[in-house]
């Protein structure tokens, strides 16, 4: 159930309400036919839900009533006059058996947070399905709490816990302004600062499917050979199967497919993990729910077998971030060691292991602490860190993708399957993409068709060129052998390709198509790794389209950037993390979004999406850029910054 308006929906949907009157028709949406939420006026006139608005717009370009041109960035929020009206809409409570109270819509949330007993019943029903063995203590859900001021990455992900490292690039957690590129740092009326709780749930999530063979319909970034390190959904589409679903959201981290730990693959040995059939698909995510400001208090449990081991790490400088990232547990007090980041401090020194429980740091007692009080610790710590941890041998959250172990434990989430991880020995390796021009020239018969069928094109909400998505066996080009799917066209008789919509593409081709010789260029991928799963397989549902890491690589004059201008409130932080730049060991990098974080300015814009390359900030180029570069150009920015960003679409599974 919804905890906001007591009723099911799935998460995409707008919220449901019981109203106790019939609502005049003014205040009725024309999308979805009911009082409206979050209302947006268009520049026509005309007033939609929020959500249904973003939905319509994200697959049309015009005004639903009128069909006159529009972009979602035209339209605004509708006046308070407006607002309160619709707030003011009398409500009945939905769990009539218990509670027949009626409320203003905007007071049904309170309700049922803290006075309605149909809700608190059904709350206490949950818990004792998910604790049958709890004597009525009240526990939260299994989850994953950080105190971190970025996204709450899972194992294999390269990010750390201190700020401005090379692997996240957030606002530290000492920091005594607002967050700005850290959304955990809220202000007080009163002035003073709030540090939030980053709430991440880990759950295992059962797909099923009636035809094996169906795809799951979501899109995927990331990947141990890409900056992001971990799989990110980018996108779900509509009508899938996981739409179906309701439970997987952008965002969302997948940790396991299958009993397979993919936190540390590649990009393309995730999307064979993802795109194997069956009937039934068992995917462990890790979700994001946001900031909290509640700390979530937890029983101590210990556990025997192990051992106390003793470890100093030595900073250069006040600032030097050590590489840890820190977690707790609901099943067990304290704070853990999640992962540590490839080439910091903590993983140069090799003492510290994931799953190690902190005792103490600097002989400050942390067997009930959080990751806060662990990170406030370490910023003060002057040179020398002394940790005292707690460590069960043979056992770790996720193995490395560089230590050739496996690991042997299992997880089990609210009572769902139990798999046991499998990890794949792969070594880690950044990705080399190639592209080869090249220029094919056939005669042929004025009535003879190319052959091909295009993707892309500058329309494309991706603004992508124009690719050859299939190569049929009765044109020129087939018997010609040379044109592969996944090319890049650039030309066609001189005909530039490049900024041409899918429309424009077509007819381009048609036209040349007739006269007796053609003269294409062209990029073909070349990718040369041969520890990649083939991935040519038979397409399906969505069609054929090229993997998100092949875009990686494209040369710059094939990149189609946009600006994206967001706004805040002096209160609030811009909610999103980065990861990527310049690293003496990796070189240059480019900068990727890997966190948005539900409720912030950049969640609610709707335009940004997890694997997006920033190109620049306000117009500043980042190429060549270190985080520590990056971050204060961000932290500037006090009320409006512009990204520029190029946005490649996720692989398709």
């Amino acid at each position: 159930l919804c905890s906001e308006c007591g009723q099911f929906h799935l998460l995409p949907d707008n919220h449901l309400y019981n109203f106790q009157d019939e609502v005049d028709d003014e205040l009725i949406c024309h999308i979805c036919l009911q009082p409206l939420l979050q209302p947006m006026d268009t520049p026509c006139g005309h007033t939609y839900c929020f959500k249904c608005l973003e939905n319509f717009m994200q697959e049309y370009n015009f005004c639903p009533m009128d069909r006159k041109k529009l972009s979602f960035q035209q339209c605004h929020k509708s006046s308070l006059l407006v607002r309160n009206l619709l707030d003011k809409l009398l409500v009945l409570c939905p769990f009539k058996a218990e509670c027949q109270q009626t409320m203003q819509r905007c007071e049904l949330e309170a309700h049922l947070q803290n006075r309605c007993p149909g809700f608190k019943k059904y709350k206490a029903e949950l818990e004792r399905k998910k604790n049958p063995f709890s004597k009525g203590k009240e526990d939260l859900p299994a989850k994953v709490e950080t105190h971190m001021p970025k996204d709450p990455e899972v194992p294999g992900g390269g990010s750390s816990l201190v700020a401005e490292s090379s692997a996240a690039a957030v606002v530290s957690l000492g920091t005594a302004e607002p967050g700005l590129v850290n959304p955990a740092f809220e202000e007080t009326e009163e002035g003073k600062f709030e540090r939030g709780i980053l709430v991440a749930e880990t759950s295992t999530i059962e797909i099923h499917r009636e035809d094996p063979e169906e795809d799951l319909g979501m899109r995927i970034v990331g990947g141990k050979d890409t900056p992001l390190g971990n799989i990110v959904v980018q996108e779900v589409l509509r009508h899938s199967v996981i739409a179906a679903d309701g439970r997987i959201a952008p965002g969302d981290h997948i940790l396991e497919v299958n009993g397979v730990n993919i936190s540390s693959v590649t990009h393309c040995q995730a999307v064979s993990f993802l795109r194997h059939p069956g009937p039934v698909l068992h995917l462990m995510v890790l979700q994001e729910k946001g900031f909290s400001s509640k700390t979530v208090q937890q029983d101590s449990s210990s556990a025997p077998n192990r051992e106390v081991i003793h470890v100093t790490l030595i900073k250069k400088d006040r600032s030097e971030p050590l590489g840890i990232k820190l977690i707790r547990k609901t099943d067990e007090a304290g704070i853990f060691i999640l992962d540590l980041l490839e080439g910091g401090l903590a993983a140069k020194n090799g003492k510290l292991s994931r799953n190690d429980r902190v005792l103490s740091i600097n002989g400050q007692d942390l067997r009930q602490g959080t990751p806060e009080t662990a990170a406030q610790i370490i910023q003060t710590s002057e040179s020398r860190v002394n940790f005292v941890v707690l460590r069960q041998p043979g056992v770790q959250l996720a193995d490395s993708a560089e230590d050739g172990s496996t690991s042997n434990s299992s997880s089990s989430n609210g009572g769902s399957p139990v798999h046991h991880r499998r990890r794949l020995d792969q070594n880690h390796y950044r990705r080399k993409s190639t592209y080869q021009k090249k220029t094919v020239s056939i005669k042929k018969e004025p009535k003879e068709s190319l052959g091909i069928t295009i993707g892309g094109g500058r329309d494309n909400k991706n603004r992508l060129p124009i690719y050859v998505t299939s190569v049929q066996p009765i044109g020129c080009l087939f018997r010609d052998g040379r044109i592969k799917r996944g090319d890049i066209l650039l030309s066609i008789n001189g005909i530039d390709l490049t900024h041409l919509n899918y429309y424009e593409a077509v007819s381009a081709l048609k036209s040349n198509a007739a006269s007796h010789s053609v003269v294409l260029k062209a990029l073909e991928i070349l990718v040369s790794d041969p520890t990649d799963p083939p991935l040519d397989i038979k397409e399906q549902g969505f069609g054929w389209s090229p993997l998100w890491i092949t875009w990686l690589g494209l040369p710059s004059y094939l990149h189609c950037c946009q600006d994206i201008v967001l706004s805040k409130g002096n209160l609030e932080s811009w909610g999103f993390s980065i990861v990527g730049g310049f690293e003496e060991s990796k070189g240059n990098q480019p900068f990727f979004i890997k966190t948005i974080v539900p409720g912030t300015p950049a969640f609610r814009d709707r335009r940004l999406k997890c694997g997006d390359e920033i190109v620049a900030v306000n117009g500043v180029p980042a190429i060549g850029m270190s985080n520590s570069e990056l971050i204060p150009m961000l932290k500037e920015q006090r009320n409006r910054v512009t990204l520029t960003v190029v946005s490649w679409p996720g692989s398709l599974v």
